[in-house]
């Protein structure tokens, strides 16, 4: 499972002309799951962005996590992390799971967020076809996959 995470003041999703998605300070996360992806890719990965420290405190160092300011959070799915590139042109998406495997982890990794953030977040339309907005701040993204946790 890869995730894309980026710190935003702003950030939203539209489907088909109408907001799905609106939120301020907080995290827009993109997220990518792969056919061998299970449980405990989500555990993980959950428990590191929710501890992640990536928001300024008083003295303009990012020591605060979306916890500690209270942020906002939005999901939303992207097949496309998966991407290999090393041959030819066209990128492959072959390592990237197909719905009926990945929805259900898509939903359990939003569920376990809200838990482990202990609040409501808001999500993209899995499969839709998204404009997404954000203003990154900073800018500050980063990459997590969860098969790499050196």
């Amino acid at each position: 499972m890869r995730v894309v995470i980026q710190r935003v003041t702003s950030a939203s999703v539209v489907v088909d002309n109408n907001s799905v998605a609106n939120i301020g300070i907080g995290l827009l996360i993109l997220v990518g799951i792969e056919a061998a992806d299970n449980q405990e890719d989500i555990d993980w990965l959950v428990s590191k962005i929710i501890k992640i420290r990536i928001f300024e405190d008083e003295n303009q160092v990012m020591n605060n996590s979306i916890q500690d300011i209270n942020g906002d959070i939005i999901v939303v799915s992207q097949f496309t992390l998966h991407a290999a590139t090393k041959k030819g042109n066209r990128p492959s998406y072959i390592k990237a799971a197909r719905p009926e495997i990945a929805v259900p982890l898509y939903e359990n990794f939003n569920r376990k967020l809200e838990l482990e953030l202990g609040k409501k977040i808001q999500t993209g339309i899995f499969g839709a076809d998204m404009k997404v907005s954000l203003l990154n701040d900073g800018p500050v993204t980063i990459l997590i996959d969860s098969k790499d946790r050196e």
